[in-house]
């Protein structure tokens, strides 16, 4: 249908767009002002974006994450991991059309999982991934639109508790490693004397000490950095009794070392299993009066916002509270 007369004039009825698209009426008094208008309602179709109707986009959410993966996930260290993640979120959300997912979708989708017992914290990871896929399609042309999680808030998360070990536990713990395989042992001095990650001290290689200097690269960061040791450390790690495998300086001890603790009465917050080393060498390190700069940079953390959480361990922290309070002035 297109024009044709009726009682009260010349009615335009048109589908510029093809089936589906918007449809355009109008009634003109005349043929000739009628055949005028559809021409140019047809034009405005052609040559304006903002008439044209908007085209579906059928893909599925997980069509997007395979080209994410493609054009950046698969640089990521952890990308493959990440990349699975996804997949199994797409599929608990029962895969929608890229044009129906929204925010509304994954906030239910989160709320069913936080009732499964899953963790706010593990959430909010989920959350930062999605969001980074559409950030990164539209980066390189394959999302148009608006990130559909842009407006999304993630859970506010309580500050964990932070633990660490006092001089007494740390004679313990080494007491305890040391009759043990000497790869626990020395690992975790390394940890305890540099603030490695455990991965990172336990995946080192021969070429990475140097000069009474431990390289670690390959990090969490991306970024390479260089811890000195004593002298002391240093002897131990070349004398060790264990040598050989390939290239690396120790076995996987991940293991024993979990064993080792649960043998002890050392009682640590969930998930600070290892990584409990790393806050010891932090915490003691502010606590003898370290440089809080100087520890973002032994750690490697990309923003010192990330190191603050050590600050109050300082001995100087905020002492001008006991001379700069009201009651203080009374005096």
């Amino acid at each position: 249908m297109t024009i044709k007369k009726t009682d009260s004039g010349w009615l335009v009825d048109i589908q510029p767009g093809g089936r589906g698209a918007k449809r355009f009426r109008k009634t003109l008094k005349t043929k000739a002002e009628a055949l005028a208008w559809e021409a140019w309602v047809k034009t405005q179709v052609i040559q304006t974006p903002a008439w044209q109707p908007q085209k579906r986009d059928n893909r599925r959410l997980t069509d997007l994450i395979e080209l994410w993966y493609k054009h950046h996930g698969n640089q990521l260290r952890s990308g493959k991991d990440t990349y699975q993640r996804l997949l199994s979120m797409a599929q608990a959300m029962h895969n929608p059309t890229a044009d129906t997912f929204n925010a509304i979708m994954f906030a239910t989708y989160r709320t069913k999982r936080i009732e499964n017992g899953v963790t706010a914290n593990n959430m909010n990871r989920e959350h930062a991934y999605l969001r980074a896929v559409f950030n990164e399609l539209r980066r390189v042309g394959e999302w148009t639109k608006e990130n559909p999680l842009r407006d999304l808030r993630q859970f506010k998360l309580e500050e964990r508790e932070l633990s660490y070990l006092n001089h007494e536990q740390i004679k313990i713990l080494l007491g305890a490693l040391q009759p043990r395989q000497s790869n626990t042992y020395l690992v975790a001095k390394i940890c305890l004397s540099t603030g490695a990650r455990w991965s990172e001290a336990e995946q080192l290689r021969t070429s990475q000490i140097k000069n009474n200097q431990i390289h670690f690269t390959k990090t969490k960061s991306g970024k390479n950095r260089t811890i000195p040791i004593t002298q002391d450390l240093a002897d131990e790690i070349a004398n060790r009794s264990f040598k050989g495998f390939g290239m690396r300086l120790f076995k996987d001890c991940y293991e024993d070392f979990r064993r080792c603790i649960a043998s002890l009465d050392i009682d640590l917050p969930q998930g600070q299993l290892t990584h409990v080393l790393r806050h010891t060498f932090a915490s003691h390190f502010m606590m003898n009066g370290g440089n809080i700069l100087t520890l973002q940079r032994i750690l490697g953390h990309s923003s010192i916002t990330m190191t603050m959480k050590y600050a109050h361990l300082a001995p100087e922290h905020l002492q001008e509270a006991k001379t700069f309070n009201p009651l203080a002035m009374l005096t």
